[in-house]
C-alpha cells in the first residue's frame, strides 16, 4: 500500500507518467476492436432477456428445503417438457422458477405439481403471468429513459465545460461504457431484467462523475496554455490525467468493494436474484467505466483539440525552446506544478 501512494505521489507530481495522451491512438483502436466485438456478439449470441421484458411465467415456492436448481426445473420440466424453466434461490427457503408462456391449464399443472414435489402447502406456491405486451412496454420505457439520460448528460457537459469537444470526449467515453457492458451481458449470458438496467444507469452516472472529476484537472491544467513553455498543450492533459490517476483507481475500488459484498452475498448466502441483477451490473460497469474515463474521454480529448491553431503553435513553440536549450523534446520528469 505504501508503494502504491508513493506510485500515486510521482504521477501527481510528474516523476512518473503513464502515456494515456502519448499512446492515444494505440488505446483508442483496442477501445474501438472492443467496441466493434461488443456490437457483433449480441447479432449472434442475443441477449438473455428476463420475463419482464420477453414475458412469460413466474412461481414462487416459499418453506422448501430443496432449492437446487436441478429439483425443481426438474419438477416443471416433467409437466410441460417444452417450458424451458429456470431457477433462481431468493432465500435459503425459497424458489423463484421462471419460465415460457404456459397456458393457464399448463400453470395450474405446474402449481400442482410444485406443491406436490416440494412437499408444500398450495398457499406457499403463487404463480404470476407477464405478457408479451407488457414486457414490450418495459423495453420501450427502458430505451426512452436510456436516451433521455444520454441527451440531458450532453447538455449539462457542453454547459459545465464550456467547450462541445470536452462534451463529446465524455459522451463517446460513455457510449463505449454502455455497448462493452452489454457486449460482456450478452457474451456470458447473464440475465438483463430491470433491475440490471437500473444499476446500469447508475453506472453512466458514475462513469460521467469520474469523468468531469478529470476533465477538471485537464481544464485546471490547460488554463492559459498558450503561455506556458515548460510542456506542451497534449503533455498538460496527461498530466492532468495521471494526477488524477490514483483518485480514480482509489474512487472505483472504493465503489467495487461494497459492490462485490453485496454480489457474493446475494450468490452465496442469500441467493437474492434482485440483488445479484443489481450489484452485477454495477460491478461490471463500475471497472469498464473507469476505464473508458482514463483511456477513452481523455486522450480523445487531446486528439480532438490537437488541429488547432493555438494548440500547434504552443507545442512548436515549446519544442523549438527544447531544441534551443539542447533538450530532448520530451516533458522533463519532475512538474510539481504546471
Amino acid at each position: 500500500m505504501k508503494r502504491f501512494f508513493a506510485w500515486g505521489n510521482r504521477l501527481h507530481s510528474g516523476e512518473s507518467s503513464i502515456p494515456f495522451v502519448g499512446k492515444a491512438k494505440l488505446w483508442l483502436a483496442i477501445s474501438g476492436v472492443l467496441v466493434i466485438l461488443s456490437l457483433l456478439v449480441p447479432l449472434i449470441a442475443g441477449f438473455n432477456f428476463g420475463i419482464a421484458f420477453k414475458g412469460g411465467s413466474q412461481f414462487q415456492v416459499d418453506h422448501v428445503t430443496d432449492t437446487s436448481s436441478a429439483k425443481g426445473e426438474g419438477i416443471v420440466t416433467d409437466v410441460v417438457p417444452q417450458s424451458e424453466p429456470r431457477l433462481t434461490p431468493t432465500s435459503d427457503t425459497a424458489v423463484q422458477i421462471e419460465t415460457n408462456q404456459l397456458s393457464d391449464s399448463q400453470m395450474q399443472e405446474v402449481r400442482d405439481a410444485l406443491v406436490d414435489g416440494y412437499d408444500v402447502k398450495a398457499e406457499e406456491v403463487t404463480s404470476t403471468f407477464v405478457g408479451p405486451e407488457w414486457g414490450q412496454d418495459v423495453t420501450s420505457k427502458m430505451i426512452r429513459a436510456l436516451v433521455i439520460f444520454v441527451g440531458i448528460a450532453l447538455v449539462v457537459m457542453a454547459l459545465y465545460f464550456r467547450t462541445w469537444k470536452m462534451s463529446v470526449a465524455a459522451i463517446v467515453g460513455l457510449f463505449v461504457v454502455m455497448i462493452v457492458t452489454m457486449g460482456i451481458y450478452s457474451a456470458t449470458g447473464f440475465e438483463v431484467t430491470p433491475e440490471a438496467v437500473i444499476g446500469f444507469l447508475t453506472v453512466l452516472s458514475f462513469s460521467l462523475y469520474d469523468t468531469v472529476v478529470v476533465f477538471d484537472k485537464i481544464r485546471e491544467n490547460t488554463a492559459r496554455f498558450q503561455d506556458k513553455r515548460n510542456l506542451k498543450f497534449s503533455e498538460l492533459v496527461n498530466l492532468g490525467v495521471n494526477q488524477t490517476t490514483v483518485r480514480s483507481i482509489n474512487t472505483s475500488v472504493v465503489s467495487v468493494l461494497p459492490i462485490a459484498s453485496i454480489l457474493f452475498l446475494g450468490v452465496f448466502l442469500l441467493g437474492a436474484g434482485t440483488l445479484v441483477d443489481i450489484s452485477l451490473s454495477l460491478f461490471i460497469g463500475t471497472i469498464v467505466a473507469a476505464a473508458s474515463t482514463l483511456f477513452v474521454a481523455s486522450p480523445l480529448y487531446a486528439l480532438l483539440r490537437a488541429n488547432e491553431p493555438a494548440v500547434r503553435e504552443q507545442e512548436e513553440a515549446v519544442r523549438e525552446l527544447r531544441l534551443k536549450n539542447g533538450e530532448a523534446d520530451v516533458p522533463p520528469v519532475t512538474h510539481a506544478e504546471v
